[in-house]
């Protein structure tokens, strides 16, 4: 396999040389640079350039040199920050210099923050006293244990020119083809997210899905990546080199995923990182193993922030077929360990962290049904497009991937026409602790209910479909809002663009649950007033199975009245009674133009607006008038003029 070309986008590489004084940096740049020694060198050297033309990859090198002086720590510090990668030199001579890498340099470049590979050099060789000789593996092996940042490590010697170009080339080439991302030192195998890489590409080029690479697929493989064929002898090299080592990475239908990747911890071992880096960019990876930014279609996730993203109905099929594929015992139950799999091919699994853990309900079996699965890519496509897309292309979608996403209609609109045409509802969920909030975020997700409470202290979401009246499924989206993050939310113009429906919980049995439901009813009305996001709202009365307390049904009257809104719906998260709560949720959600709460400050402001519009159709009624009466009498003026 040949040797990579410039990596896509990098047009250069800044490298900084820094280290105690006199450690040799300003002869090691300048020989170099000039391929011969300098007896007297500046101080502090201005920025050196080295052609592209100087390595293979072609990518050209800058190397600042940096002064060690006290008074010249700011302008280090500022050189360090701004490096691809860093040398650190020591020397040779002078043991007490490579006892400061461990002891100021390395703890400092951590300090700055400095991520950048960094090369260690030991300069003038040639200097080192004969009886201190000892092996370089033996000195650096327990600072390299300690600072992983370590890329490599070299002695030279500028004087007689050993090891020079090597050290640039070295620190180039960590730029260009980092080993971190691909390989842990420690254990000597490629990382999880190399192989997940590694196995996705695997399967693309597999195009018979016969799960192993033949000859004229391992040859479409290197045309691809390399612009060169392989000749059949190279093939059957490459299969025997496998097979010698490792019996499973070749059959009888051509190369293993197995062997695959044993050939790349083979490549990677030998210090050949250029030709598995040169795979990963040809298949859009960038360095942190992922897809690079340009093949994710953000422009189709341009969007009002009344306006949504959804799955259409090509990417729901394919995402069928997907949970078909690793539903191996067709139990519609799709097992953890199966979910996993699915995402094999992605750098992780995205539903193992909040938001998405534990947000779609499980089977008896613990896993997923089909709707639950579908579920899950309707939150993330709802919260994150660019993340659900990213990660269908990951897991095999075939189409174009701006294919897969449709942005809904403004929500505006949506009440102009007196009906929503989205497919996934979001609706808030508010009310003050303990009024049941969680009880019914969890009967949503078909999960028992419990006597224990213990307060929500972050954003929560629960997906689910509903099947309404006539088999029509819809996805509901629950976001739970803590009583105490209801500030934070409104406190931006758009919060409540993304609701499509509001629910205010309170615990029927208490009043002062209920005055605060209302309170926050207000609130949000009020806000959904001022912003022009105003969303249809519902009360829900919980725990239905207490004593409701006194007045409970005159005030609960008195407030939908006022706000215009229909009254409570009860339920009873215990006794498992919810009145169809969830269908009614997405009922409303549908008809966006109705249970739109009015505020009195609201309805103070309508009747303004309604006073001035009277007064303006009054101003131009009266203007009217005036303007018929004054060409009724020029008519008349002038008729009268021609009669005399």
């Amino acid at each position: 396999m040949a040797k990579s070309s410039n990596p896509e986008g990098k047009t250069g590489v800044r490298i900084v040389v820094a280290g105690d004084r006199g450690t040799g940096k300003s002869s090691l740049i300048v020989t170099a640079a000039a391929d011969t020694f300098a007896a007297n060198v500046p101080r502090l050297l201005p920025p050196t350039r080295l052609p592209e033309d100087f390595y293979p990859d072609r990518v050209p090198i800058t190397i600042i040199d940096t002064s060690s002086n006290p008074e010249d720590r700011g302008k280090l510090a500022e050189e360090l920050k701004r490096a691809d990668a860093v040398v650190l030199t020591y020397a040779c001579d002078q043991p007490e210099t490579l006892n400061r890498l461990s002891t100021f340099w390395l703890p400092e470049l951590r300090q700055l923050e400095v991520k950048v590979p960094v090369i260690v050099v030991g300069c003038r060789l040639d200097l080192r006293d004969e009886l201190q000789q000892v092996s370089l593996e033996q000195v650096m092996s327990p600072i390299m244990q300690q600072f992983r940042e370590i890329e490599t490590c070299i002695e030279c010697s500028a004087y007689k020119h050993i090891q020079i170009p090597e050290v640039f080339y070295y620190a180039q080439k960590a730029v260009l083809h980092p080993t971190g991302p691909l390989f842990d030192q420690e254990s000597q195998t490629l990382k999880p997210r190399c192989v997940r890489a590694l196995k996705r590409i695997f399967i693309l080029c597999d195009h018979d899905r016969d799960g192993a690479l033949s000859d004229a697929e391992l040859n479409d493989f290197q045309v691809k990546c390399f612009n060169a064929p392989l000749q059949p002898s190279e093939i059957v090299g490459v299969k025997r080199v496998v097979q010698d080592k490792l019996v499973e990475g070749v059959n009888e239908r051509g190369l293993t995923l197995t062997g695959f990747l044993f050939l790349h911890a083979l490549f990677i071992e030998k210090g050949r990182l250029e030709t598995t880096w040169t795979v990963l960019r040809k298949f859009g990876y960038n360095n942190d193993i992922k897809l690079s930014d340009d093949l994710i279609p953000h422009s189709s996730f341009k969007r009002a922030p009344d306006q949504s993203v959804e799955l259409t109905n090509e990417a729901i099929e394919f995402l069928k077929g997907i949970y078909e594929l690793f539903d191996s015992d067709l139990d519609d139950n799709l097992r953890p360990i199966e979910v996993e799999d699915v995402f094999s091919t992605a750098p992780e699994s995205p539903w193992n962290d909040a938001p998405y853990k534990d947000a779609a309900e499980k089977t008896a079996l613990g896993g997923l049904s089909l709707d639950a699965f579908l579920s899950e890519w309707a939150l993330m496509t709802l919260l994150d497009p660019a993340r659900s897309v990213e990660n269908l292309i990951y897991i095999g979608y075939p189409g174009d991937a701006s294919s897969a996403i449709r942005v809904t209609r403004r929500r505006r609109l949506d009440r102009k026409k007196q009906q929503s045409e989205r497919n996934v509802f979001q609706c808030f969920l508010f009310g003050p602790t303990n009024a049941g909030k969680s009880a019914l975020m969890n009967s949503f997700l078909g999960r028992p209910y419990s006597d224990s409470y213990s307060p929500t202290t972050d954003e929560r979401y629960a997906v689910n479909v509903v099947e309404l009246p006539g088999g029509i499924k819809k996805t509901l989206v629950l976001r739970e809002i803590p009583e105490d993050g209801v500030r934070k939310l409104l406190s931006t113009k758009d919060s409540l663009a993304a609701c499509d429906i509001a629910v205010f919980v309170h615990d029927s049995s208490d009043e002062s649950s209920w005055k605060r439901a209302t309170e926050l009813l207000v609130d949000v009305a009020g806000h959904g007033e001022d912003t022009g996001y105003e969303v249809p709202c519902l009360i829900v009365a919980a725990k239905d199975d207490l004593d409701s307390f006194p007045m409970a049904i005159q005030d609960s009257t008195r407030v939908s009245q006022d706000m215009g809104i229909d009254a409570p719906i009860p339920i009873s998260s215990k006794l498992g009674d919810f009145n169809n709560i969830f269908r009614t949720i997405v009922n409303a959600a549908e008809h966006p133009h109705l249970s739109i709460p009015e505020t009195e400050a609201g309805r103070s402001r309508k009747q303004y607006h309604r006073l001035i519009n009277r007064s303006l159709m009054f101003v131009s009624v009266g203007a009217a008038v005036a303007i018929v009466g004054l060409a009724a009498y020029r008519v008349y003026a002038a008729r009268k003029s021609a009669s005399s």
